[in-house]
């Protein structure tokens, strides 16, 4: 009992903090870069563009704005459905880039380019959702063959070989066509570059529907995290709550892939960062991973600009380094019990 009032106590200061980090962070992500710019500067060249340097006004509004909202959204989509998908299949190995996810929604996306000429990112996204759904109805299918159901375990290596397998069709598809493999390279590096107003408020939409599809699941999860049968009994509809997870999954990976590519680990890392903060709830658990993981993908740009300057590391490789102790924590415990 004590354990769980200190939890929720806990609970509403880590919203308040990771909201002030994150706040920080983005300050910090539009002063760091190739030209470090005094925040005093970025913040003259915010309120005021004509009282700063037009270089330095360029340099934040036309390029950093834009980037950090990126992280922002971005970061949210993969930590909510992380959360999400950990919840949904009582699986602490769950991720959007381990479980395939990502991998088929990138692989929509090469296709559409390849075979429809798809090039226009509200165009591309519904064959981005399309490949997420595909990928993640595969994986699980595979890893609930045999004995025992779908354990963690046997998910992680179904994701694996259909994140391999997708890849070396994406990769094949691309090297067929030059306009596919434009686009293949760049997702396939996970960047957080290249982008304008115009592709955040097309995306935008379907990352919000994704959000509250997401945020609305969490009653139902807690009641799924007591096993079908309780939940049933609680009155829970297992179908209707996993498919409307499912969709939030979808829409929310999907999206984040059609503009910034695969990028694993933040939807890994992140639920379970605050779950050991503020317990298994996950009416907070859900908006907190979704206010914590935008911090974590923005420590990954900011690192990935300083420390190769004057050129740069793609945030996908960094993450990956920062979350792949983590994965390997994770599996090398003596017992990975379903959440």
């Amino acid at each position: 009992m004590t354990q769980q009032k200190t939890a929720a106590a806990r609970r509403p200061l880590l919203i308040a903090a990771s909201a002030g980090v994150l706040v920080a962070l983005c300050a910090l992500s539009l002063a760091v870069g190739s030209r470090p710019l005094p925040l005093d500067q970025v913040w003259t060249a915010l309120v005021h563009p004509a009282g700063v340097d037009p270089e330095v006004a360029a340099i934040v509004a036309g390029t950093r704005i834009i980037r950090t909202l990126v992280a922002v959204m971005a970061g949210a989509a993969l930590g909510l459905a992380g959360a999400l998908m950990q919840g949904l299949t009582r699986n602490p190995l769950a991720d959007p880039g381990l479980l395939g996810v990502s991998a088929g929604a990138a692989f929509g996306i090469v296709v559409a380019a390849a075979a429809l000429g798809v090039s226009g990112l509200g165009s591309a996204v519904w064959f981005a959702f399309g490949g997420a759904a595909l990928a993640g109805a595969v994986v699980y299918l595979l890893g609930s063959r045999g004995r025992g159901g779908a354990s963690p375990v046997k998910l992680a290596l179904a994701g694996v070989a259909v994140t391999y397998l997708l890849d070396s069709l994406t990769g094949g598809i691309a090297l067929t066509d030059p306009e596919a493999l434009d686009r293949y390279r760049y997702w396939s590096a996970g960047s957080l570059t290249g982008h304008d107003g115009t592709t955040l408020l097309a995306v935008l939409p379907f990352l919000a529907v994704g959000a509250l599809l997401a945020l609305s699941t969490a009653p139902a999860l807690n009641s799924l995290s007591l096993g079908d049968d309780v939940a049933t009994a609680l009155g829970r509809r297992l179908i209707l709550v996993r498919l409307r997870g499912a969709l939030a999954v979808t829409v929310l990976t999907g999206a984040t892939v059609a503009v910034t590519g695969p990028i694993v680990f933040v939807g890994l890392v992140v639920p379970h960062v605050v779950r050991m903060i503020t317990g298994p709830d996950h009416r907070w658990l859900l908006p907190a991973s979704m206010t914590l993981a935008p911090c974590l993908l923005l420590v990954a740009d900011i690192l990935g600009r300083v420390v190769v300057r004057p050129t740069e590391l793609d945030v996908s490789l960094v993450a990956a380094f920062l979350g792949a102790p983590f994965f390997i924590a994770l599996v090398r415990r003596r017992r990975l019990a379903e959440l």
